[in-house]
């Protein structure tokens, strides 16, 4: 975002009025989330003194990291600890704090009902490279007729990751302590054939930087 050090963290950016966060929170909520964890570190106060003033409906824990910046796969797997999973759950819901998309359908019902633990043991949100504002990358993924998920091997990709993800807790069982990558449990689901999309039906808004805020502002 080109930030100064009076910037909020990325989280609290406005768009529209309403911080990337509090949207997000809504939505969750909105699709029956009961139980949120929130992970800090960079510029934590921030954030914990705008939760402070959140009034949604679901119940808040804050996971915080400003002991060690533990990346997106060991913040993960420490948040774990407040959701206390056990052996029959079957999944948890991962969402990047400053994911935005415009929706034509309520995107979170459809994700949540189209994961079958059976089957999965990872399951991201995509969005078509053609339906995206602000990105300017070569996409992420491949997807099959099945939804089945294999990581890019060509130049481009259709599929750009949209930053939730529904994941299994045994995922992280053989995975390290400390700070590692949520695409180390991507590629070990991959590997198992576990590894599933579903795609977004709506606009996907990429608000890394300032034209990109300035595009979903726009869009909005």
């Amino acid at each position: 975002m080109r930030a100064s050090a009076e910037d909020p963290p990325k989280p609290l950016t406005q768009i529209g009025n309403q911080s990337l966060l509090f949207r997000m929170l809504g939505r969750l909520e909105a699709a029956g989330l009961e139980t949120i964890v929130v992970n800090v570190h960079h510029k934590a106060q921030a954030i914990e003194a705008a939760l402070e003033s959140y009034s949604g409906p679901a119940n808040i824990t804050i996971s915080d990291e400003r002991d060690a910046l533990l990346e997106t796969g060991g913040g993960v797997k420490r948040a774990l600890s407040y959701l206390a999973p056990t052996s029959e759950t079957a999944g948890f819901l991962v969402a990047n704090g400053d994911v935005l998309w415009r929706e034509e359908t309520a995107v979170l019902d459809g994700f949540l009902a189209r994961f079958d633990p059976q089957k999965m043991d990872a399951l991201l949100l995509l969005a078509p490279r053609n339906q995206a504002t602000g990105y300017d990358g070569t996409g992420d993924y491949t997807m099959s007729a099945d939804g089945q998920l294999r990581r890019k091997t060509e130049r481009e990709a259709d599929y750009i990751f949209a930053g939730v993800q529904i994941l299994s807790p045994s995922l992280f069982e053989t995975l390290p302590e400390g700070a590692f990558s949520l695409n180390q449990a991507y590629d070990l689901a991959q590997n198992n054939g576990r590894l599933y999309g579903y795609v977004l039906n709506g606009l996907w808004m990429h608000v890394g930087t300032p034209e990109g805020r300035a595009e979903a502002e726009a869009a909005l």
